[in-house]
């Protein structure tokens, strides 16, 4: 048994050692974390048991025969995040430059599996070059396979993907096919085809950086959700990020303890300013609601008109989503109806409510906007919360206008509570507007037309942009002060806690894509 023993003690010294001290040096010097690094670094203490440590390569050919590693470039297995079960996969740049193999994928698709047999959430520390060129199609297979695994229990339980590495070609829609990509600066790139390609074919001279670093993906083209300055920074992140996720879809979202206390927060009351023309900061108001340093923005630089993330409210986990007047004036264009759509997706499969701030002047106008199909974008918008069932609030803190008041949550499409601030102005368009168009022979016909606009344009605000006649009609359920708006979102989620909507019988709604 003593043999047996220190056998055991070198195979697993083989297995840790991965691609040898030189290669895991050379990460080093990159400013990177090796692959167990990062998995010591993300679960608690103690509490990772890997699966398949000493699987290697079944490829023959190009003298790979000779270069058996045990655990094939990636460690897979199971631990806790914060006391709650995750499982994950780490891929090893510094074992054949953590490319997938067969095997290397067979072992992705074990712990993936078990994730959804047992309801829990999976993660995915990405590292790697890409398919293994010497296996040819069975590295092609083990990609396809991955796919396939990830896709199957969709919505079944979170699903994160920090990327450290180059990811190029088919290795791009693992990640992109999960809930949550993170990318680490000057580190992580991202594209289908690489600079190289993109030379040859269309004669652009761009970097790896420019044509798929974190920042190009995080604000151009949305890809990634968070970005990090450096490992460690995604790793807090990504420790951060789970823990305002539930376990699976049949789970509801965490609640911390919470103790009742002053709930008023006078300085909402001074936020709007006196014009309405004025930009303000949604997020100064989103802060003030929610509970201290609990707002965890996704996709901060991208679509910036609008504001997604995770908060607490009283301990509760809640999905925000909040035009920002402070960017485009808060409108609704093409990025911003994408990006709010799929945050409220993700929050609808997981049993997170949603709160939704409302400060919207319309859609944004022009041949730009038409011509990339802001009519099925914003419908994904108007889709995501109609097809909600979970808890939804609206608080209307200014302008409310046009279509995009009806796809804001509005009580039309069956929002729970509609809350308004007293200074909301709920109207198909703004009174300016409004009374060119009504007023226009009158205005025309007048001694003095810019008095008589203006006149007319008072007429129309004191009648109809305000929250009362909305309210008249049962749209809005309560015009509250702002300062009380923190407890009365409280109370509203609470009264929703056990919230149940029946779906009419179908195999699956068609949202616009």
């Amino acid at each position: 048994m003593k043999e047996l023993l220190e056998k055991l003690a070198q195979k697993r010294q083989e297995a840790l050692l991965g691609g040898g001290v030189d290669r895991i040096e050379k990460e080093h010097k990159k400013g990177k974390l090796t692959a167990r690094e990062r998995v010591e670094l993300l679960l608690d203490n103690n509490s990772f048991e890997e699966l398949d440590m000493f699987k290697e390569h079944r490829s023959f050919d190009f003298g790979m025969e000779h270069q058996q590693v045990p655990g094939d470039g990636v460690i897979t297995g199971y631990g806790t995040v914060n006391g709650r079960l995750v499982y994950l996969f780490a891929q090893d740049f510094t074992v054949f430059g953590g490319s997938l193999s067969e095997t290397h994928a067979e072992k992705i698709c074990k712990v993936m599996d078990l994730a959804m047999e047992n309801g829990a959430p999976i993660i995915g520390l990405n590292d790697s070059g890409g398919a293994r060129i010497q296996e040819g199609v069975n590295s092609l297979g083990g990609y396809a396979d991955i796919f396939s695994e990830i896709r199957l229990p969709q919505g079944s339980y979170p699903r994160s993907v920090p990327s450290w590495a180059p990811c190029a070609g088919g290795a791009v829609y693992s990640p992109a096919i999960t809930d949550f990509i993170m990318m680490v600066d000057n580190t992580s790139y991202m594209f289908v085809t690489g600079p190289n390609v993109v030379k040859t074919v269309t004669n652009e001279d761009v970097s790896s950086e420019e044509l798929g670093g974190s920042m190009t993906h995080a604000k151009k083209s949305g890809v990634a959700h968070l970005t990090s300055y450096n490992d460690l920074d995604c790793i807090k992140k990504l420790r951060t990020l789970m823990s305002y996720l539930p376990q699976n879809h049949e789970s509801k979202t965490p609640k911390l303890t919470y103790i009742p206390g002053d709930e008023s927060r006078p300085k909402l009351d001074e936020i709007i300013p006196v014009s309405s023309q004025t930009p303000y900061d949604i997020k100064e108001v989103i802060l003030e609601v929610c509970d201290t340093d609990s707002f965890f923005e996704i996709h901060e630089h991208y679509a910036e008109n609008i504001v997604v993330g995770f908060a607490r409210l009283a301990g509760r986990s809640i999905g925000i989503v909040a035009n920002q007047p402070q960017d485009l004036a808060g409108v609704l264009d093409v990025n911003a109806s994408k990006k709010a759509a799929r945050f409220v997706r993700f929050c609808d499969c997981f049993n997170i409510p949603l709160l939704v701030f409302v400060d919207v002047p319309g859609f944004l106008p022009g041949t730009d906007q038409e011509w990339n199909a802001i009519i099925t974008n914003g419908a994904k918008l108007l889709y995501a919360f109609s097809d909600a069932t979970v808890p939804r609030v609206t608080v209307i803190t200014r302008k409310a206008y046009g279509g995009a008041y009806d796809v804001m949550n509005s009580k039309h499409i069956k929002a729970d509570l509609n809350f308004a601030w007293p200074c909301a102005e709920i109207a198909v368009m703004g009174a300016k507007g409004a009374s060119e168009i009504i007023f226009k022979k009158e205005i025309a016909a007048a001694d003095d037309p810019e008095a008589k606009l203006l006149e007319k344009e008072a007429e129309y605000q004191e009648k109809f942009a305000n929250p009362y006649r909305a309210a008249n009609r049962g749209f809005v359920d309560e015009v509250i002060a702002p300062s009380s708006t923190r407890r009365k979102l409280i109370r509203a989620f609470d009264m929703l806690e056990n919230k149940k909507v029946s779906r009419p019988a179908r195999k699956h709604g068609n949202i616009p894509l």
